[in-house]
């Protein structure tokens, strides 16, 4: 099965919902993007966001946790129901990636990933490339985060 089986083109799919903690923002942030408004509540109050807010790279690995979570459990439904999931590789990229809103403390990002279309790879006989849109949407309906990427699919 094809990706472009599994899913209807332009039509997006929940892929799952993460919640951001004071605790997860914090612990994040102190490794991987430390700048004060996503490690220090008190003096994120004066930033441009007025109060700690999560980094946009904590934002996007939410995503692919979600994302990854979702493709094995499509992945185990459609084996179950005696099919053959699709074999989906790394991704060569991601482009126009936007963080639109910033996600706070006690925010709940729920996840999409519309599949847009595929195309053979030249010179590689079964091998495709996907393209693919995530959107998070907090829990007002405010969109915070999109992406395109492309996605190696495997005959």
């Amino acid at each position: 099965m094809k990706l472009r089986d599994a899913m209807k083109p332009g039509e997006p799919v929940t892929i799952g919902s993460y919640t951001f903690t004071s605790e997860s923002i914090v612990e994040f942030a102190q490794e991987f993007d430390p700048h004060f408004f996503h490690v220090d509540a008190e003096m994120a109050k004066s930033s441009l966001f007025g109060g700690l807010c999560a980094s946009g790279w904590h934002v996007c690995s939410a995503a692919m946790k979600c994302n990854v979570a979702n493709i094995f459990e499509q992945s185990a439904k459609i084996a179950a129901a005696g099919g053959e999931p699709p074999k989906l590789g790394p991704s060569p990229g991601v482009r126009n990636l936007k963080w639109l809103k910033p996600v706070f403390a006690g925010d709940t990002v729920t996840y999409a990933m519309t599949f847009n279309h595929d195309r053979a790879v030249p010179n590689r006989p079964g091998r495709n490339i996907c393209d693919l849109t995530y959107e998070g949407v907090n829990q007002r309906g405010e969109t915070v985060m999109r992406f395109d990427c492309t996605v190696v699919e495997f005959d």
